[in-house]
């Protein structure tokens, strides 16, 4: 039995190219229908506000140490090989495949084709299937619209209740999400934690596009000024990307995923945003509330006894997020692109306190920051962190780069020297001490720099040296000692020590880079003044 969403009739001989032969099909369909048709299996619930509100299960983020990559032709001599980027056999892939094949076959699947790329001329088709129809709501949020010149082209395949055995099936455990590009497939199984389907497509991007296209995919926010310039946003968990990117004075082109082709035009990957909402209030993030109507899912929320969300409710997991249509953000860029930025932000909350606010770099030294990719967690995040916890994500984005890092971060170098083009580190962290001592920069303070770097007022510049870049010292709308950062310590002894210690943190880290670094780059980064 086939169901058309969109009344509209379809060839589906994939599905016999595919194996699945006795299934039903739901294709193509409506918020509304999905909405519903959850509510039917119970497999969620309204809020006190009509959203569908979602559980998902055992996994309430990624898995990362469950994330492979089918090692074959395409990808071999290619993929940057190790702890994130792990090989699959390919023999085990389509063995497991084809378990998943039969395991969907004679169920009710969901199907949805559509489209990743704003952009159509370097956009991928997709098809995606899915066991519950939540998770085909979540592609419909996150996925642009199918379009007539881009057929699918990828595959995902989502189970959530099939579990592999590792002793036959070559994973880690029962949850698996592998990518094989000689198969243009995304297969996903044990988990309904809905990020692997998005972040699926993002890792598949992000070798596709640099190898095929010539075109730099980013794991940054983007938004646009009135006069049409561009500004990026790169940034982890915590550091305000999201927050920091919807500007009411700016257009949103997206807050997560973005490409910057050769000829400079910059544009979205998704059609749809999934943001945090732990802690989340209408005052701190308007948009995002507002955002949560009819159409957006809720995953791994608490809900008082009438159905309103309590978003302080970290019981569950701290990762609650929400999906929805980038419609949903009221001020948005229309064609969801623009042209070459004037500014990039690499965003860093800093628990260490040590950071300047705000800081200019050169090319090497954002190529060295880029690579790096550094945040902090504090106390209180993360199960076993008692204390600040620096983190380094290259890329700002590690789980999901294919290729080497130094790849990345050569692309972003040449963006640089083609265009007048800042890049500016701002930390969003601590400052007057580290956490526990000082306190969290004040965020009208941040919007203030930033602010001032896209209208490009006049800034007052000092030389840091232990960290080598030329740091703001004065700013409109900021307090003077609010931007030094050693001189916000009481005990200027223990700034130097917290300070060196990071810069050796940071030196430790890019020991993995260093091969494929150049010495400039190399030289691009922050240097211990005390001895250990």
């Amino acid at each position: 039995m086939i169901s058309f969403g969109d009344g509209v009739a379809h060839s589906l001989s994939w599905m016999a190219a595919l194996g699945l032969r006795n299934a039903s099909v739901v294709f193509q369909a409506d918020p509304d229908f999905l909405t519903q048709e959850t509510l039917r299996l119970n497999r969620g619930t309204l809020t006190h506000s009509g959203v569908l509100s979602i559980q998902t299960g055992k996994f309430t983020g990624r898995s990362p140490e469950d994330r492979f990559i089918v090692d074959d032709a395409k990808t071999h001599e290619k993929v940057w090989w190790g702890s994130i980027n792990k090989p699959f056999s390919e023999a085990a892939y389509h063995a497991l495949k084809a378990k998943v094949i039969r395991y969907l076959d004679g169920k009710k699947l969901y199907v949805r084709e559509a489209r990743a790329g704003a952009l159509e001329r370097v956009s991928v088709g997709i098809r995606v299937i899915n066991e519950y129809p939540e998770h085909n709501l979540f592609a419909y949020n996150m996925f642009l619209d199918p379009s007539e010149d881009v057929k699918p082209e990828w595959t995902i395949l989502h189970a959530p209740d099939f579990h592999a055995d590792p002793s036959t099936d070559g994973t880690r455990q029962s949850n698996f999400a592998i990518l094989s590009f000689a198969d243009k497939t995304i297969l996903i199984g044990g988990t309904g934690y809905t990020g692997e389907i998005k972040k699926g497509i993002f890792s598949a991007l992000n070798f596709l596009l640099p190898t095929q296209q010539n075109t730099f995919p980013m794991h940054c926010s983007a938004n646009l000024g009135k006069d049409g310039d561009t500004a990026l946003f790169f940034g982890l968990s915590g550091t305000g990307k999201t927050t920091l990117s919807a500007d009411p004075h700016r257009a949103l082109i997206g807050d997560d995923e973005h490409g910057w082709t050769a000829d400079g035009t910059i544009f979205i990957f998704e059609g749809g945003c999934y943001a945090k909402v732990i802690d989340l209030s209408e005052e701190k993030e308007p948009d995002i509330w507002r955002a949560i109507r009819p159409g957006a899912i809720l995953e791994n929320i608490v809900m008082d006894a009438d159905g309103t969300p309590d978003y302080s409710d970290s019981s569950v997991t701290e990762n609650t997020r929400v999906s929805y249509p980038i419609e949903h953000i009221d001020h948005i860029a229309p064609s969801l692109m623009g042209q070459n930025p004037q500014n990039i932000f690499f965003l860093t909350c800093d628990a260490y306190g040590v950071l300047p606010p705000m800081s200019k770099l050169g090319p090497e030294q954002a190529a060295y920051h880029f690579i790096s990719g550094y945040t902090a967690k504090v106390a209180g995040t993360e199960a076993g962190v008692t204390e600040p916890k620096a983190v380094f994500s290259a890329c700002f984005g590690a789980p999901f780069m294919p290729l080497h890092p130094s790849e990345y971060a050569a692309m972003l170098m040449e963006k640089m020297r083609s265009g007048a083009l800042n890049v500016w580190l701002v930390n969003t962290g601590w400052v007057g001490g580290g956490y526990g001592v000082g306190q969290r920069i004040k965020l009208r303070y941040t919007r203030a720099m930033i602010t001032a770097a896209l209208h490009g007022e006049a800034l007052e510049f000092k030389e840091d040296a232990r960290f080598g870049v030329a740091f703001v010292s004065a700013c409109p709308g900021v307090p003077n000692d609010v931007l030094q950062a050693k001189g916000q310590w009481t005990d200027d002894q223990a700034y130097e020590m917290a300070a060196d210690d990071l810069a050796r943190r940071f030196q430790e880290n890019f020991k993995k880079f260093e091969a494929g670094a150049s010495a400039a780059i190399l030289a691009g980064g922050p240097k211990a003044l005390q001895s250990a």
